[in-house]
């Protein structure tokens, strides 16, 4: 029997799962960090001077960063890492599907919740406070005032319909917006407290809200779709490319904290030849060569390692 085994298939009950060595770093749960931070991955990104010049440039000329590259690249742990390391709080993610409309991002209107209340409550009473029945959205969050620029993440806006990029492109240039069901009550009630994405209140004057920083945004794309001129042109744009060679032992060695044994430069060659025929993400390298520090060579080679865990990410042609 392999004595790596946790779950043996044997039917017997046994103590096995107390053998199981710690987990990746990357897959760490201690009840004690936001998981949806990832701080691992933020702390141990690597990337390259084209990079960060990218990078700096959009943050400079506060502009969108629309990072294309294949999935697993490090588009979305960006993001994360331009968060940690300038300490502007959470990252503010925004996913995007077929369905997401710039309304999703911006806010949230329980109409139905406050007309229930309201019935609820008897139609001699005043209504429910509005603002206990919106919330901002993650775009919505970010165009808050606030001292320090926010980090947004729109990740994976080439799934969206064909309309989102250029229905963004007003609350990008202005960085603004209106919330009509606010302005509809302004005369009466000109300042309205409601709950952001990330768990605050602020308040909306006259139902607008308008930023005193630009967020630092990244749009990632897993380049699957094209792009209207108008919006390309208000964004700065970044490929990122899978990492040489070079830079897969520099990732290997940030997230595992040693160097490359024999076993796991095996595993990197095997990767690197793979990838030559199909999409690899890196993350399923750091995952054999995490085995490899586990699993004795005897019971689990790297060329059988890689048939596990370095498969394609899409059916080959």
């Amino acid at each position: 029997m392999n004595t790596w085994w946790v779950f043996r298939g044997s039917g017997e009950p046994h103590d096995g799962i107390d053998r199981l060595p710690p987990p990746p770093p990357w897959r760490t749960f201690d009840g004690t960090q936001n998981r949806t931070q990832r701080p691992e991955q933020a702390r141990t990104y690597q990337t390259d001077e084209e990079t960060l010049n990218l990078v700096n440039t959009a943050i400079y000329l506060r502009r969108p960063l629309l990072v294309t590259g294949q999935p697993g690249v490090g588009k979305s742990t960006l993001a994360y890492a331009i968060a940690h390391e300038l300490g502007l709080g959470p990252v503010l993610r925004w996913p995007i599907t077929s369905r997401t409309t710039v309304r999703d991002g911006l806010y949230h209107y329980d109409a139905i919740g406050r007309i229930e209340e309201h019935n609820l409550r008897g139609a001699e009473q005043d209504a429910p406070d509005v603002g206990r029945f919106l919330r901002l959205g993650p775009l919505g969050t970010a165009l808050t005032p606030s001292e320090r620029e926010r980090v947004l993440l729109v990740d994976e806006i080439d799934k969206s319909d064909i309309d989102l990029p250029n229905d963004l492109l007003n609350a990008f240039e202005e960085g603004e917006y209106e919330i009509p069901e606010l302005s509809r009550l302004a005369e009466a009630v000109p300042q309205v407290t409601i709950g952001t994405s990330d768990g605050r209140r602020v308040t909306v004057e006259n139902g607008y809200v308008r930023c005193t920083t630009f967020p630092i945004v990244v749009l990632t794309s897993n380049g699957e779709r094209d792009f209207p001129p108008a919006f390309l042109r208000r964004c700065v744009r970044m490929e990122l490319r899978p990492p040489a060679e070079d830079r897969l032992d520099d990732i290997v060695r940030a997230h595992l904290g040693a160097d490359l044994d024999d076993r796991a430069r095996r595993l990197v060659r095997a990767f690197l030849d793979r990838r030559e025929h199909g999409e690899l993400a890196t993350d399923q390298l750091l995952n054999a060569v995490y085995l490899t520090r586990h699993v004795p060579g005897d019971q689990l080679d790297p060329d059988r390692l890689a048939n596990l865990v370095l498969q394609y990410l899409a059916e080959l042609s």
